[in-house]
């Protein structure tokens, strides 16, 4: 049976033998599924010796696990790390170093299924359950089918992270994963956005009418209030698509419920009088209370640029197929477009354009340059 480790004592004890270890898996869970308030709310690690989960609710100090994640010697395996260290860096301000992947390794070791569970069924044998994959890991006590699930995240990936890592260096491409697990561990946390406020995030705010997008304003203001005080994720008070209908129909009374698109009834029910009172407030608003979407003024538009674009992707693509790669693994087409935008005439300059790697250039500049 795994440990469960509710106390500083096991914990730091925990910790020691980990700190001897050469290899230990790393997992979090969290529970955005459920919960307004995101956070982590366990941490599971695995050694050759033994599975051991951590409940930071019964242990607010993790400071151990913050050492341990950050000492060079031993490297930390996760799959997928790069949510696990947005949040580790938000709520604790933990810094792993010396970081193996298991999904970029397989992604580069061109596995046409990357996911933990193929991968593990692949590799090690081992079929995961998926009983508990939207569990909420908020509540307490935790069954033990639970426990069983979150320790099954990191029991197998030594396992797996050996067979990936013979697979890269048969094939030559253990020096590109390393260069992107180094640039890992400067992943940091970055809220949701980018300034603008939540209502002009959904999907379709921006082309509604100024009154019609206040209204929206209103109604987010609203579900926020309501899912921050109830501690709930945002759907589960109410999702995007029914706050665009009432939004677009700006009913007046009950009897316009109905009408409006995409809101159920049963929410039209238990959320009628706040929806229709959201609409009151933004009608009630002057004109020049309403919000407005900026328009950003654009420069001229390069008429050459999507065709760059183009020979660059075909070129890519060429090189993809070669290699047996997905085209986006070898390069992504926001990489392209700033090569694109860069024009490099020789391989320093292309070193030069932000998010281009040193082993794309090695495998990829040459005919990148030539496209160009």
């Amino acid at each position: 049976m795994d440990s469960y480790i509710a106390s500083p004592d096991a914990l730091a004890e925990l910790i020691a033998a980990m700190r001897r270890e050469p290899l230990v898996g790393v997992d979090t869970e969290a529970a955005s599924f459920h919960k307004y308030r995101d956070r982590i709310y366990l941490l599971q690690f695995s050694s050759s010796q033994q599975t051991a989960i951590v409940d930071p609710l019964a242990v607010p100090d993790l400071s151990p696990v913050g050492a341990l994640l950050a000492d060079p010697k031993v490297e930390k395996i996760f799959h997928d790390a790069d949510y696990d260290l947005r949040t580790l860096d938000r709520d604790y301000g933990f810094r792993p170093t010396n970081i193996f992947d298991t999904r970029i390794a397989a992604q580069l070791a061109g596995e046409p299924a990357i996911g933990l569970g193929a991968l593990l069924e692949k590799y090690a044998g081992v079929k995961l359950a998926k009983a508990h994959q939207k569990a909420d890991w908020s509540q307490r006590p935790l069954t033990p089918g639970m426990l069983a699930y979150a320790g099954d995240d990191t029991r197998h990936l030594a396992t797996l992270r050996a067979a990936l890592r013979d697979r890269l260096t048969a094939v030559g491409r253990l020096p590109w994963a390393e260069e992107e697990f180094a640039r890992l561990e400067s992943l940091r946390w970055t809220p949701a956005g980018d300034g603008e406020e939540g209502f002009l995030r959904l999907k379709g705010a921006k082309q509604l009418p100024p009154r019609q997008l206040a209204t929206l304003r209103e109604l987010v203001r609203w579900r926020d209030s309501v899912a921050e005080r109830e501690d709930k994720a945002l759907f589960r008070i109410i999702g995007n698509e029914a706050l665009l209908g009432v939004a677009k129909t700006s009913p007046e009374s009950p009897a316009d419920l109905p009408r409006v698109a995409d809101l159920p009834a049963s929410l039209a029910r238990r959320h009628g009088p706040a929806l229709l009172d959201a609409v009151r407030r933004a009608r009630a608003l002057r004109e020049d209370d309403l919000p407005r979407v900026e328009r950003i003024a654009r420069g001229p538009k390069d008429p050459t640029f999507d065709e760059r674009v183009e020979r660059l992707k075909a070129a890519r693509n060429r090189v993809a197929a070669e290699l047996a790669l997905d085209p986006g693994v070898l390069c992504g087409r926001t990489t392209l477009e700033a090569v694109a935008r860069a024009r490099p005439a020789d391989r320093a300059a292309l070193a030069r354009v932000d998010g281009v790697r040193r082993w794309q250039i090695d495998v990829l500049g040459d005919a990148l340059l030539a496209a160009l």
